[in-house]
């Protein structure tokens, strides 16, 4: 089961799990649309919720935690606190239907707010755990990695001929740049990467290894 439908209040059953997608609206460049890490965030945890019968995938938080973006055309954040705390709310009001909530988080400036999340629930004996997608050897930030999921999953939203590379230093280098400045201090077209060479086939391939990974942990 994918999609979050009727239930029995205080139903309980089946070991349900409440999947949580999170993702933001902010600037991926000039070529990739503003709700990037939530069509990736939504996508992943579809698929596989569709391999887990006890998995409910709610309605995403498309507005994250996106203040280093701030300066871009587009961009909206409802900070870490706020964030932190709708999780949070939402965790506690989940009835005994679930017996546990996954988060699945499309964005990294959300993960200090998810940390916080899991911590707090945790302390309060709830069932709060995350997933966040990695590429080892992935560029940041609408560069070849997040534009071949999005050729895999949307490519009708990718504009390919504003493809343009950014800043390809690696981002532990940009550390202490993003932490004063956030992106903009690095990057004039707020690309951490490049995206030249993206494929969907690329993109499908990362897509797949991210699905088996949730799956996994949905399963648990």
């Amino acid at each position: 089961m994918s999609t979050l439908g009727p239930l029995v209040s205080g139903e309980v059953g089946d070991g349900r799990v409440l999947v949580l997608p999170l993702g933001s609206i902010e600037q991926h460049g000039p070529h990739l649309p503003l709700n990037t890490d939530t069509v990736i965030a939504e996508a992943v945890a579809q698929r596989a919720a569709a391999q887990v019968p006890a998995a409910l995938v709610a309605p995403a938080l498309a507005i994250g935690a996106s203040g280093e973006h701030a300066g871009f055309a587009g961009t909206l954040s409802i900070g870490r606190d706020v964030l932190a705390e709708a999780i949070i709310e939402i965790v506690r009001t989940a009835g005994p239907e679930f017996v546990r909530v996954v988060l699945v988080n499309g964005h990294g400036g959300n993960a200090d707010a998810v940390a916080r999340a899991v911590q707090r629930c945790g302390a309060e004996g709830r069932n709060l755990t995350a997933w966040h997608p990695r590429v080892d050897g992935g560029d940041a930030h609408a560069g070849m990695t997040e534009t071949s999921v999005m050729l895999a999953l949307a490519p009708d939203r990718v504009r390919l001929s504003a493809l343009a590379a950014g800043n390809t230093t690696p981002l532990r280098e940009l550390a202490e740049q993003l932490r004063g400045g956030g992106v903009k201090a690095v990057s004039d077209n707020g690309v951490l990467g490049d995206p030249h060479g993206a494929s969907a086939d690329h993109g499908e391939t990362i897509v797949r290894r991210w699905v088996e990974e949730l799956v996994e942990l949905l399963k648990a």
